[in-house]
């Protein structure tokens, strides 16, 4: 198993509350190297640099916000709520069955990782709003 599959297998724990997201978002190191990847779309080839970590981080904070209209968080995961390495965060419009009976894995819409990611989702639709909202985060670099 590659070190990005085992990270994407394993244990990750929920950012259940608002409160905890947000605590939670400080905690990442803009710089430490993350490669930014928006499942279904081109897997990156090299980490982001910490400006465009900490664009990304708020942009999707904002759109989190604005469109998981629930008063609970629940849809950003992390291998480490301390000190990540690894976040996967849900798209609050594509979230499939939540008790997990269903047979089909829910991708999810983006992956912060420390070590490079590999394709995900294959053959799956990224729906068009969420390709524009990601060309559009990759044009304003």
């Amino acid at each position: 198993m590659t070190p990005f599959r085992a990270k994407f297998d394993g244990l990750l724990y929920s950012l259940l509350s608002w409160d905890q997201l947000a605590a939670f978002w400080p905690r990442i190191n803009a710089g430490s190297g993350w490669y930014l990847y928006a499942v279904g779309q081109e897997v990156p080839t090299q980490p982001a640099d910490a400006e465009n970590v900490a664009r990304f981080i708020e942009q999707i904070d904002a759109l989190l916000h604005a469109e998981h209209e629930e008063r609970y968080c629940g849809i950003v995961y992390a291998d480490d709520v301390q000190v990540p390495t690894f976040v996967v965060i849900y798209d609050p419009h594509h979230l499939g069955v939540s008790c997990g009976s269903s047979k089909t894995r829910v991708m999810p819409g983006w992956i912060m990782s420390q070590v490079p990611p590999e394709p995900l989702g294959e053959g799956s639709v990224v729906p068009n709003n969420r390709k524009r909202w990601w060309e559009g985060f990759l044009a304003a670099r």
